[in-house]
């Protein structure tokens, strides 16, 4: 009886691996695909949703991308692949406020591959989660970079804000 149960495991594990290798990537939940691929894109949509969610569970409101927040959190990741090193959250709040973004808050961040593992990080560490959890923020953009060469390999940008001013 316990040769027939290890031999049945075996033969379901087996045809587990063999349907995972046949499954196109396109099934994938694009919170799993890498971004350390210089094809690769992060779902902005997917990300307002499971920050949103978090949000809905944390008693606050789901946020609208906003086109100008996804090109200045794109443009501010790509500065930080180019140099090769994170840039100042300050700064870039700093300059999301002068380009007339309201109560603007933004986490950058280096080295995740995926979303799933950069909202993870973001959710456990305290400064991170705040912008996160922002009560005031009703906009996001979001937007990494691939450094094939760096020991980071792959640069966030998540800002958020309030309606504009």
């Amino acid at each position: 009886m316990k040769r027939l149960l290890i031999l049945s495991l075996s033969a379901l594990a087996l045809a587990a691996c063999q349907n995972e290798a046949r499954a196109p990537s396109s099934q994938t939940p694009s919170f799993y695909v890498s971004m350390a691929d210089p094809a690769a894109q992060v779902d902005a949509a997917m990300a307002r949703d499971m920050i949103g969610a978090y949000r809905g569970n944390n008693g606050l409101g789901r946020l609208t991308l906003d086109p100008d927040l996804q090109a200045a959190a794109q443009a501010e990741a790509d500065t930080m692949a180019r140099a090769d090193k994170p840039s100042s959250a300050d700064a870039f709040k700093t300059r999301l406020a002068k380009s007339g973004f309201a109560s603007p808050a933004a986490n950058v961040s280096a080295g995740y591959h995926t979303l799933a593992e950069a909202f993870s990080g973001w959710r456990e560490s305290p400064q991170h989660n705040r912008v996160m959890l922002d009560a005031k923020a009703t906009r996001i953009g979001i937007a990494t970079a691939y450094t094939p060469n760096s020991k980071y390999k792959v640069y966030w940008v998540l800002a958020v804000a309030a309606d504009r001013r």
